[in-house]
């Protein structure tokens, strides 16, 4: 085994333990793993993050189920434009984007690049979530009226960015629920989880005719990340989350600046 892929397992140990230290916000760093570790291209490596996403979500939502922290209703609602739209975004719209768009001079603006670039604004969007307390500061018990038609609206406009970059999008969809379902932090932290899983798992399924699966690989790494979950679980209850929280959300600023000058320059 090189040591790019020793450093990749460690990735996705690392993806698994933020996971379960904090809720949400490891899977992020699945693309930039699988592609600058493991030397995937970024079609693949977003199909690759959808499966590990959607599996890592799951153990995640069960969790959340046991302790009946997931509302069914709203997560419907949430669910069935977003995970419709991902599909469609894996399944059409993805293979039809040309593999080069445009050149100016000597840049040239390819579908990786693309794909690649707009992960990292994902990141850097994700980073600033983590590092603001704004969060913190919604007020779910100002009960307004359910929003189906924004939930839908902004349901639609996540699923299609997931299903472009592989990521869940955790750090837009709990706010939503919060501010739009009106659910209170923790219900919203486990019905996001639900719809993360169901999201990831068909955008896998609409990738299968554009990308060739290495379930061994992909099941040993799936495999490891879980292990951080558990790990990730038991250690929660020695580190203070809100803590770390601003710590991996400083990390992940790092890295998305890092993609962003690696890409271009």
């Amino acid at each position: 085994m090189e040591i790019a892929e020793v450093f990749g397992y460690i990735g996705a140990l690392i993806i698994g333990l933020v996971l379960g230290l904090i809720g949400g916000g490891g899977s992020i760093l699945g693309v930039p793993v699988l592609v600058y570790l493991f030397s995937f291209n970024p079609i693949t490596a977003t199909a690759y993050s959808l499966f590990i996403v959607g599996f890592s979500a799951t153990v995640g939502a069960v969790k959340n189920f046991q302790k009946k922290l997931i509302d069914f209703k709203i997560a419907a609602v949430f669910a069935i434009p977003a995970f419709s739209m991902v599909y469609i975004t894996r399944k059409f719209i993805l293979p039809i984007i040309p593999e080069q768009l445009f050149s100016i001079s000597s840049f040239v603006m390819t579908k990786d690049l693309l794909i690649m670039l707009l992960f990292a604004i994902m990141m850097l969007l994700a980073a600033m979530t983590m590092l603001s307390n704004s969060k913190n500061n919604v007020d779910s018990s100002n009960k307004q009226r359910l929003s189906p038609i924004l939930i839908i609206n902004q349901a639609i406009v996540i699923g299609f960015f997931t299903g472009l970059v592989g990521a869940g999008g955790g750090f837009v969809i709990i706010p939503a629920l919060i501010i739009l379902g009106n659910l209170p932090m923790k219900r919203a932290i486990g019905t996001s989880l639900l719809i993360i899983a169901v999201n990831s798992l068909i955008g896998f399924l609409g990738s299968m005719d554009s990308v060739q699966v290495d379930w061994l690989f992909l099941s040993k790494f799936t495999f490891v990340s879980i292990i951080g979950i558990f790990l990730g679980n038991y250690m929660s209850n020695f580190i203070e989350g809100k803590k770390l929280k601003k710590s991996f959300g400083w990390f992940v600023l790092v890295m998305g600046v890092y993609i962003i000058f690696k890409e271009l320059f």
